[in-house]
């Protein structure tokens, strides 16, 4: 069986720490963990591993966060991927910092990677680990808030939420997204 893990993001290294790069930084994790390295390739950063006979496909799309449909579109298309074994990872104005939740499907809630996607795909029928980031910003400047980097008291957090955020892509490989939401989602 073969899954694409998306980690949403922006390339370059000014926005290599902002919020609105944690999907490549769980990204990183995960091919950390599996011991593998990214290739540039058509879209993406690309790195693939195998785990317990699952192909597990995973992207970090260079077309910025704007585009991001073009590249897992491409991605599942080149690949054999169907829609309910993608999962993309996202930060979450709407969620507070420290709150990791999957889900099955659901809306684009104003961000633009997931608009993007749900153009590309076809809908809003695909899984995604929505990694809070909280909305403690200034009035107008949300576009700040989410291309600034983590604060010092989040950066101290990030490590055991970014593991916990690997555990649950792990199961929702494993065991389904169904036990993923009611084992792992947090507050």
């Amino acid at each position: 069986m073969n899954y694409l893990i998306v980690g949403l993001g922006n390339i370059g290294k000014e926005y290599a720490d902002t919020r609105h790069n944690i999907g490549f930084m769980v990204a990183d994790e995960l091919a950390n963990q599996a011991g593998t390295t990214w290739s540039t390739l058509k879209h993406a950063y690309y790195t693939e591993y195998k785990q317990r006979g699952h192909n597990i496909f995973v992207i970090k799309p260079t077309t910025f966060m704007n585009l991001s449909g073009k590249a897992v579109n491409y991605w599942m298309q080149e690949l054999k991927v169907p829609i309910q074994n993608v999962l993309v990872i996202v930060d979450d104005l709407a969620i507070p910092f420290g709150s990791l939740r999957v889900k099955p499907k659901g809306s684009a809630a104003g961000h633009n990677g997931l608009r993007s996607i749900e153009g590309s795909v076809g809908g809003q029928h695909y899984a995604r680990l929505r990694f809070g980031i909280g909305d403690n910003y200034p009035k107008g400047r949300q576009v700040d808030y989410v291309l600034g980097p983590f604060d010092k008291e989040e950066q101290r957090e990030l490590p055991a939420l970014i593991e916990h955020a690997v555990k649950m892509v792990n199961s929702f490989i494993n065991i389904g997204i169904e036990l993923t939401m009611t084992n792992l989602n947090t507050k």
